[in-house]
C-alpha cells in the first residue's frame, strides 16, 4: 500500500530453522506464538516479522524498510541454502493455499458477499465496540446466508479448475467456480465454489471443465492440516 517496506514470506515445516540461525531474538513457539507480530532483527536487517503464512505451514511474512529488501532476501537466501530453501511462485502458492483453505480477495471473496457467506464468520468480532460497516454485518447475520463458500473435490483429479467454471447440482445450474487448481500434497483436484446453503458436505454435483461436465463432491475444509498443528508448531 505504500513504499515503506517490503515483504518476504519464509514459510514451511523449517523456517524456523533457518530464522533461529540468523537472529538473537527468540523465535521459539512460545516466545513467538502464531498470530503475533515482534520487531526483530535479521543478520543486519531490522524486520517487522508475523507468525502468520498463506501456504498451511509454520512461517513468518518479513517486512524490513523497502531499502534492505535486497539484503534480507541475500541474508535469508544464504542461510536457507542447507535446509533445502527455494523460491516459490505464486503457482505453487496458490495451490498450497487451496488445500489449506484460504480465500483470494477479487475471487472468493468480493465487495457481493458477506463474510458469513465466505465462511469468515469466526473472524467477526460483533460485541468489540462499533466499527465501520458493523451495522451491514449484524443485518446480514440476521438476513441468513443467500448462498455459502463451499469446497469441491474433483472426481478426475487430472481436471483442473481455473475459475468461472458453471457448477450444477441435479442439472441445474447453482453457481460458478470462484477458483481452483491441483493441490499436490493431498493429489486432489480442488474447486471453490458459492452454492446454494442446503449444499452440505457430500453433496454431489458437476462442473464444467472445458466442456466437459466432471463430478465433485463438498468436502469438509481445509483438507491440509485441518487442526492447524503444523500453522501452531
Amino acid at each position: 500500500m505504500t513504499s515503506a517496506r517490503a515483504c518476504i514470506g519464509l514459510w514451511g515445516p523449517r523456517a524456523r530453522d533457518i530464522l533461529a540461525g540468523l537472529t538473537k531474538d527468540d523465535v521459539s513457539n512460545e516466545a513467538f506464538p502464531y498470530l503475533t507480530a515482534r520487531e526483530i532483527t535479521v543478520g543486519h536487517v531490522p524486520v517487522l516479522a508475523l507468525r502468520v503464512t498463506y501456504v498451511g505451514e509454520l512461517g513468518w511474512e518479513l517486512y524490513p524498510p523497502t531499502e534492505y529488501g535486497a539484503a534480507l532476501w541475500d541474508t535469508l537466501w544464504e542461510a536457507g541454502d542447507d535446509h533445502g530453501l527455494v523460491a516459490a511462485g505464486y503457482r505453487a502458492i496458490d495451490a498450497l493455499r487451496l488445500e489449506k483453505g484460504y480465500r483470494v480477495w477479487s475471487s472468493d471473496i468480493t465487495p457481493d458477499e458477506t463474510p458469513y457467506e465466505a465462511g469468515l464468520g469466526f473472524a467477526i468480532a460483533l460485541d468489540k465496540g462499533d466499527f465501520i460497516g458493523r451495522d451491514a454485518l449484524v443485518a446480514a447475520k440476521a438476513a441468513g446466508l443467500r448462498k455459502r463458500l463451499r469446497c469441491l473435490v474433483l472426481d478426475d483429479p487430472r481436471s483442473v479448475c481455473l475459475g468461472n467454471e458453471p457448477v450444477r447440482i441435479r442439472g441445474a445450474i447453482v453457481g460458478r467456480v470462484t477458483s481452483g487448481g491441483y493441490g499436490f500434497s493431498v493429489e486432489r483436484s480442488i474447486a471453490y465454489a458459492y452454492l446454494p446453503p442446503d449444499a452440505a458436505i457430500g453433496t454431489r454435483g458437476e462442473v464444467d471443465v472445458f466442456g466437459e461436465w466432471v463430478g465433485f463432491e463438498v468436502v469438509k475444509e481445509p483438507l491440509w492440516d485441518p487442526a492447524g498443528d503444523r500453522l501452531r508448531s
